[in-house]
């Protein structure tokens, strides 16, 4: 027979949390071995714990699940992370594929959906909804058609929030960052663009089409 599959699970409301713990727990094939309210529970737990899978809310106080998976990853990368959650925009998601998430699944999935999806994690098969999917999608078209491929995913967020006019700490706050990881990738782009300052760089991303539609 083989092992359960030993699981973290990270939401910061208890309700949510308390459901998915009670939930799971009804599966023979998976062992709750800890429980946790925030990025830096999350990251904390797993040092401690070293479980197969960590199931991850986003948006949480006290360390978000994008950083959180970040430093997991730089210390277990054999532990795969699912991102469970409300959002799907491309804001989060791709920082989030980016620090390392395994799979991303929405909180309106059905319960035996969320199941399949760590067990389908456990045999390393990764689970995106068909919305995030969709998001993923549309992002690529949309970058194959701009002059900037050498920027990456996340210099390309912040490129899109410099033209929105956006200063270093609204960015930190946007895209769930350090400020100290701004400035670097603010530097970066500044660099690849070939351009002197945040202006001339907001001038760039308004007449390339770096901008989102405003809805």
């Amino acid at each position: 027979m083989k092992s359960p599959i030993r699981l973290i699970v990270i939401d910061d409301h208890d309700m949510v949390r308390r459901g998915l713990v009670a939930y799971l727990e009804t599966e023979p094939m998976i062992e709750i071995i800890a429980e946790g309210a925030s990025g830096k529970e999350a990251v904390e737990l797993v040092h401690k714990w070293n479980p197969d899978i960590v199931l991850m809310d986003l948006v949480m106080e006290n360390g978000t699940g994008i950083e959180a998976t970040e430093e997991i990853m730089k210390t277990h990368p054999g532990c795969k992370i699912i991102i469970l959650t409300s959002f799907y925009d491309d804001k989060k998601v791709f920082p989030a594929i980016e620090a390392g998430a395994f799979s991303y699944i929405l909180k309106t999935a059905k319960a035996e959906d969320i199941v399949s999806s760590i067990m389908k994690a456990a045999n390393g098969e990764n689970v995106i909804e068909p919305k995030v999917a969709s998001v993923m999608m549309n992002r690529f078209r949309t970058q194959e058609k701009l002059p900037h491929h050498e920027l990456t995913e996340r210099e390309y967020d912040v490129l899109q929030c410099i033209g929105d006019g956006l200063t270093n700490q609204e960015i930190a706050d946007e895209l769930f960052i350090g400020i100290k990881t701004v400035k670097t990738h603010v530097s970066n782009i500044l660099s690849k663009l070939e351009v002197a300052d945040r202006t001339q760089a907001a001038i760039y991303a308004n007449r390339n089409g770096v901008l989102r539609k405003k809805e």
